[in-house]
């Protein structure tokens, strides 16, 4: 399974005016860097995690170890670099919210805006299916409009908003929560 190429996304028209394809593969060890400069982006920008402290390469070991339950995909290039990374996580440790999984989608600077989030979600979103998860489910900072885009062009929907849900550098910040069912995992 680790192998296997998930998904190949439109082709991406470069500023050079070189064409490159893109494809979804899962994570590997070799991948671990990259997956941390692309999430210490994040951090840096302070506009999708409140985290502060950069992430090391080691860090995102422990999210690839989990890959069989929690599966974390990348987007690479052409040469096999690293340009995006998603991943789903466990949502609470308790028995009854097995069927959920957190989200989390960090696309490197330079290929923002061109659609490839979009596709690797999506891709993100077959695997939670495959693995039996009913409802996928993130939180996203209210002025983070590319991520929520994002979010409702995938099919997840708003449910609300966590008010003051955490303190970034001493200013309070609201997030909206986001959803997707998947029905076909539903218990009945």
């Amino acid at each position: 399974m680790r192998g296997r190429i998930l998904f190949l996304s439109k082709m991406l028209l470069l500023p050079t005016g070189w064409i490159q394809s893109m494809r979804i593969r899962f994570a590997e060890v070799r991948d671990a860097a990259s997956i941390a400069d692309i999430y210490n982006q994040g951090i840096e920008e302070r506009s999708s995690t409140f985290e502060t402290t950069p992430r090391i390469p080691e860090d995102m070991l422990e999210r690839i170890a989990l890959m069989d339950r929690y599966p974390t995909l990348v987007m690479v290039n052409d040469a096999d670099e690293v340009v995006a990374w998603a991943g789903l996580s466990s949502y609470r440790s308790r028995a009854c919210y097995d069927g959920i999984a957190d989200f989390s989608i960090y696309l490197d600077r330079g290929v923002r805006g061109q659609g490839l989030g979009k596709a690797l979600l999506l891709a993100l979103l077959v695997e939670a299916l495959e693995r039996g998860f009913w409802k996928v489910l993130s939180r996203i900072f209210t002025f983070n409009a590319a991520s929520l885009a994002l979010c409702r062009s995938c099919g997840f929907r708003e449910v609300g908003v966590y008010e003051k849900h955490a303190c970034l550098e001493g200013q309070w910040l609201d997030c909206v929560i986001v959803e997707h069912l998947i029905p076909a995992n539903q218990p009945h």
